[in-house]
């Protein structure tokens, strides 16, 4: 028996070896700032990015741990301003960003964009059982949101009672009280505040609306993607690869719902695809989830 043992444990060692040693043959070549590590710049801003006893949290961080679990190599954490995650991967100080960053096509002229790893979108935020989640229900009522939020002319033209914040903090006790009847804010950020307050009573719904050209603003989705360095074309088609093995298996769900993300709304692609002829082929196609429990 105990022959037996041994032989099972190190059966058990050699295909975790095998398996390492495949992870890291299948990313070849790959263009790293240091061999075997994957420097990664977040900016800790929760429920993107965190670090916990030395480890990346966070929707993003967990997935970019799955990621550099699947290439083979060990994550690297170097926390700093959002404003300096670019200008580092840029000039190869990091090999990778993330923090809810959003695909644009400017972007694009800078750093290499990943495919997406979810998605996002407006929210309308309520209390429970209020049940606005188009923009019929939404006329005359009491609508908060942010100065200076690029949807705000949209929402003027519906005909909301609109009432505008300096800090997200001042709308959600307002909406708390009563004050409002309605928030839109961050997306992110309030779906993660309903989730670690549940005794606020809030809901956020999806907006039910098709995507207009009238209101891009407020019907767009958006994707969340990570960011490289134009020069390291190997490493992106690496981690896309695995990203794509994420979508598949649901891991990337199953990362998001440790926040809260549970709803296919975030895993729920754009009708438009403005990436088609920019950095993806006229033929690409949006990542979905397989079939998951």
């Amino acid at each position: 028996m105990t022959k037996y043992l041994v032989g099972l444990a190190s059966g058990v060692a050699l295909l975790g070896i095998a398996a390492n040693a495949y992870a890291a043959s299948a990313c070849e070549g790959a263009e790293l700032v240091q061999d075997g590590k994957l420097l990664v710049a977040y900016n800790g801003d929760m429920p993107g990015t965190g670090l916990k006893d030395g480890k990346l949290i966070g929707i993003d961080g967990k997935i970019m741990n799955k990621v550099a679990e699947k290439l083979g190599v060990t994550v690297e954490p170097q926390m700093m301003e959002w404003s300096a995650e670019i200008e580092s991967v840029k000039s190869r100080r990091v090999d990778i960003m993330h923090g809810m960053m959003g695909w644009t096509e400017q972007r694009t002229k800078a750093i290499t964009m990943t495919d997406p790893i979810y998605y996002g979108g407006l929210l309308f935020t309520q209390k429970k059982g209020t049940g606005i989640d188009d923009f019929a229900k939404l006329k005359g009522k009491r609508v908060g949101t942010l100065q200076g939020f690029g949807f705000v002319p949209e929402l003027k033209e519906i005909g909301v009672d609109l009432r505008l914040y300096d800090t997200s903090d001042a709308a959600i006790r307002d909406l708390s009280a009563g004050r409002v009847d309605v928030l839109i804010l961050d997306p992110p950020l309030i779906q993660y505040t309903t989730f670690k307050q549940p005794d606020l009573g809030f809901e956020s719904l999806p907006i039910k609306e098709q995507w207009d050209l009238k209101r891009p603003s407020l019907t767009d989705k958006y994707q969340v993607v990570f960011g490289l360095s134009l020069e390291a074309p190997k490493l992106a088609g690496c981690i896309n690869e695995a990203i794509a093995d994420l979508w598949k298996s649901c891991g990337n769900l199953q990362a998001a719902s440790e926040f809260g993300f549970s709803d296919r709304f975030w895993f729920t692609p754009p009708s438009q695809s403005p990436r088609r002829g920019v950095d993806r082929a006229q033929d690409w196609a949006y990542p979905k989830l397989g079939s998951c429990n």
